[in-house]
């Protein structure tokens, strides 16, 4: 049996290939990929009998796979979000995977794959639009407490998220700032990403607070914000993140 490792962490993807070998020394790992685009230029050349994927690649969701050509190969997905996955993935007959994998889950699901006839055709088109569903587990809201009083902020009211001095505050269209109990690492997996975008350690900004860009030294980009970031503060998109935020612009 072959399979793909499509997993941008490369520790992640060196445990999981020991684990596939320990549990069957017959598979055999044909690619390791990291990347939607690698993933894609791959795939239009071969058919393994099984993908393991990853739904965050250093590209951006690996559901962008689907849009770009029909995967013949069954899936068992892998994540560390189990709120984006289990829904989708129950209406397969495969499996997913929750991070840090376990060799007897990974047992389990190998199993569920046997079961699978090698005719059988993955409805990927209702995997996708489901996880995409607003109900998919995306925070849709925010309890906030400023001055002896609780208040309920909506996603859609949120300009940005940022950190200073160890807090992290969030600030609404109308320039009101309220802090958060969460670190902007656990934010960033949890807000809309058609919506919300982190472009740099300090700052998560929605799409609709944009106001124009300039370009910026090293390949980084300058944004105008409205209501503008608060001193201290820089709207700048990072030199690594400034090719993913080109490609969520133009989604």
């Amino acid at each position: 049996m072959t399979v793909a490792i499509i997993e941008d962490e490369r520790l992640a993807a060196d445990r999981l290939e020991e684990l596939l070998k320990e549990i069957d020394p017959s598979i055999t790992v044909a690619a390791r990929l990291v990347s939607v685009e690698q993933s894609v230029a791959w795939l239009r050349a071969y058919t393994p009998d099984l993908i393991f994927l990853d739904i965050y690649l250093s590209d951006g969701l690996s559901f962008s796979i689907f849009d770009a050509l029909d995967v013949a190969s069954p899936i068992i997905f892998t994540t560390a979000y189990d709120q984006y996955a289990i829904r989708a993935f129950k209406v397969n007959s495969i499996d997913y995977l929750l991070k840090p994998i376990r060799a007897e889950e990974l047992r389990a699901s190998l199993r569920k794959f046997r079961t699978v006839t090698a005719s059988t055709r993955l409805d990927m088109e209702e995997v996708i639009r489901t996880i995409r569903d607003k109900d998919d587990g995306y925070k849709k809201r925010f309890l906030v407490q400023f001055a002896g009083r609780i208040r309920k902020v909506q996603a859609e009211e949120i300009a940005y998220f940022f950190a200073m001095e160890k807090s992290v505050f969030l600030t609404t269209n109308e320039n009101k700032v309220y802090p958060v109990d969460f670190t902007l690492d656990a934010l960033e997996p949890i807000m809309d990403p058609s919506a919300f975008f982190r472009i740099n350690r300090k700052m998560i900004v929605s799409f609709d607070a944009i106001r124009s860009m300039v370009p910026y030294s090293r390949s980084r980009i300058k944004i105008e914000l409205h209501p503008a970031e608060p001193a201290g503060v820089e709207a700048l998109v990072s030199v690594e993140r400034s090719g993913a935020f080109k490609r969520w612009l133009d989604t």
